[in-house]
């Protein structure tokens, strides 16, 4: 019979009725095994999907926590040491007393004199002042993080010198930007106004 004349066939290979039922007259051969390979490659190479926020943006894994017994051995560990220092930079330094201990005062105090440097603060009379106002702005944040998480906690002289200290940084802040801003404003072409002395500088 010539190639164009054979009868068109159809074979239905499907295994179940459209009840779920198997079908007597089904192909009881396998399929063809590069189908099976087909399906199953692309599977393995995908990785496995990261978790993702509501915005799109992959969430970090965060570690897990250490143990309460992790944690009690890692202090006493940091405490043994700590005080060996000690002892090693007394007996280096006759005379010298013993380091005080940090306290809540310590460290609004050490937040506070980092901000006063990076707002040009300590910067010595004659010599421009150099200014890291993104630091500056950083130290100020955490103070206010500071304050919001320890609201409720602090006595009355904590809460007042943390409140001071905001004030007076806030306030240092506004200077400085304000001085940077005119600054910047009698350096652009056109601008207005007697050069004076020598304004701050920022650093980054």
């Amino acid at each position: 019979m010539p190639e164009q004349n054979k009868p068109f066939v159809v074979t239905d290979r499907r295994k179940f009725t459209m009840d779920g039922e198997p079908r007597p007259d089904a192909d009881p051969s396998p399929e063809r095994e590069e189908r099976a390979v087909t399906v199953a490659e692309p599977a393995a190479a995908t990785p496995a999907p990261a978790d993702v926020s509501a915005e799109g943006s992959q969430e970090p894994e965060l570690p897990p926590a250490p143990t309460a017994e992790q944690s009690e051995q890692a202090k006493r560990a940091y405490e043994m040491t700590a005080e060996r220092l000690d002892v090693a930079i007394r007996s280096a330094n006759p005379g010298m007393d013993h380091p005080p201990t940090m306290s809540f005062e310590q460290l609004v105090q050490s937040v506070y004199m980092s901000s006063i440097m990076q707002l040009g603060g300590t910067t010595q009379e004659g010599q421009q002042p150099q200014v890291d106002i993104l630091g500056a702005r950083q130290s100020i944040d955490m103070l206010t993080v500071l304050e919001g998480k320890t609201k409720g906690n602090l006595s009355t002289e904590e809460t007042r010198l943390l409140e001071s200290a905001l004030f007076e940084l806030r306030m240092a802040f506004l200077e400085v930007t304000q001085a940077l801003a005119r600054s910047a404003a009698s350096k652009a072409p056109g601008g207005v106004g007697r050069p004076g002395p020598a304004g701050p500088s920022i650093v980054r």
